[in-house]
């Protein structure tokens, strides 16, 4: 009874905060509602056994991806004005998306329930003795040891790239001398003078 009960409160928490990330004027708080969205879609992975993938939505997508979108948002100059207009514009073809995407849900749904698939072998066969993040880096680090590996790889690549395209050379940059900067007394920064009564000091 308690496990239904958390799981129609996280389920309904989810279906709220989602309309109100899409419907929502204001775009941090559209990041906000994402942050909730993401939090009670961890605590329905919970439930489920996957603590795994919950672990995953709260230190990946909710302190990386959604809080570098509120820093991005909070940082830019974003005209509300322009946004709503951009919305108008593009509703029919968000319209036809949704459509695609709900038929698609639809599709699989029914794939999902008709017949040819034995009930019991949905799921892959775990061991209930073994805990899910065991099992999952047993098959990382054996199985698909390659393929993560690769992923690895890639994510490198991405990050050698974002370094590289920040520092380029750019003209007209002024750059730090740290060595200059650490070298410099406090006599050299500052000059003592007493002026006179009704005269300015000469820079």
């Amino acid at each position: 009874m308690i496990q239904a009960i958390a799981f129609y409160l996280f389920a309904l928490v989810v279906l709220l905060s989602g309309a109100m990330t899409i419907s929502s004027r204001n775009p941090v708080h559209s990041v906000l509602w994402l942050i909730l969205a993401f939090f009670n879609a961890a605590g329905l992975m919970v439930l489920v056994g996957a603590e795994f993938i919950a672990m995953l939505l709260v230190i990946v997508y909710v302190g990386a991806v959604a809080v570098l979108f509120l820093f991005v948002v909070m940082m830019l100059d974003i005209d509300f004005a322009e946004l709503r207009a951009g919305f108008v514009r593009y509703f029919g073809i968000g319209l036809v998306l949704a459509v695609a995407l709900v038929a698609e849900i639809l599709i699989g749904v029914g794939a999902w329930s008709a017949g040819g698939i034995d009930l019991a072998r949905r799921a892959a066969p775990t061991d209930h003795v073994v805990p899910n993040i065991v099992q999952i880096g047993n098959l990382l680090y054996t199985r698909y040891l390659f393929i993560f590996e690769g992923a690895g790889l890639v994510l490198l690549v991405a990050m050698i790239g974002a370094i590289v395209l920040t520092h380029r050379e750019r003209s007209g940059s002024r750059y730090q001398n740290i060595a200059r900067q650490n070298a410099r007394r406090p006599q050299d920064a500052t000059r003592n003078v007493r002026p006179e009564i009704g005269q300015g000091v000469q820079l």
